[in-house]
């Protein structure tokens, strides 16, 4: 993918990260920690992860799919960090923007052996985080499970290899950050803090590897 095409894909991530907060706070029910208002690391935010996609995957048909899911992930980390949890409704969204999109992308390329793999991405995805759940001492809600199942969808599609990744890399990520808080004292050890976005990140890393 040329540089040229990354512009108008951060560009339009930009314009998305600035309605990310006016959509997330229609979500958001916690009035002693409300979705914060536009600011200007959300477009930052948002045109890294547009770019990235497109530089990435510009040549894959489900393009405009895991564009797409992005703008919801996007709404559910705001939502999921003002307020500790992921709205069923917005999680259904990704999820049938992933299954929708990602049929229609695998009927019009010819290839709909792809939509095994989507599936099979899909529930390996859910019944670990089902397993993690269940652990004793898990701090992983249902939301949570719910959304990876949902981001099986798309790492399936993109093959074994990116849906390892995004099976490690959010763990990766959630544990080296309360490591970092802990350690800082910002936290305790006690305290939740939320799983969603370092699920999306970590599903967003995986779409980057070659």
């Amino acid at each position: 993918m040329s540089a040229a095409a990354l512009v108008p894909a951060a560009l339009l991530g930009a314009v998305v990260g600035i309605a990310v907060p006016r959509i997330a706070r229609r979500f958001g029910s916690a009035p002693s920690r409300p979705v914060p208002r536009g600011g200007w690391l959300g477009p930052v935010v948002a045109a890294v992860v547009f770019a990235g996609l497109v530089g990435a995957r510009g040549d894959d048909p489900a393009l405009p799919v895991l564009l797409a899911v992005a703008a919801v992930g996007l709404v559910l980390a705001v939502v999921d960090l003002a307020c500790l949890r992921l709205p069923d409704p917005l999680v259904a969204v990704a999820g049938l923007l992933a299954l929708g999109g990602l049929t229609g992308a695998a009927l019009l390329s010819g290839t709909p052996g792809r939509l095994v793999g989507t599936l099979v991405g899909a529930a390996v995805s859910g019944a670990a985080h089902v397993l993690l759940a269940l652990l004793p001492g898990s701090r992983l809600g249902f939301g949570d499970v719910k959304l990876a199942a949902a981001l099986g969808l798309p790492l399936g599609w993109l093959g074994r290899d990116a849906l390892l990744a995004g099976l490690l890399l959010p763990h990766l990520l959630h544990g080296a950050l309360v490591l970092g808080l802990l350690a800082a004292r910002k936290v305790r050890r006690d305290t939740l803090l939320p799983v969603g976005p370092a699920l999306l990140a970590g599903a967003w890393l995986a779409t980057l590897l070659p």
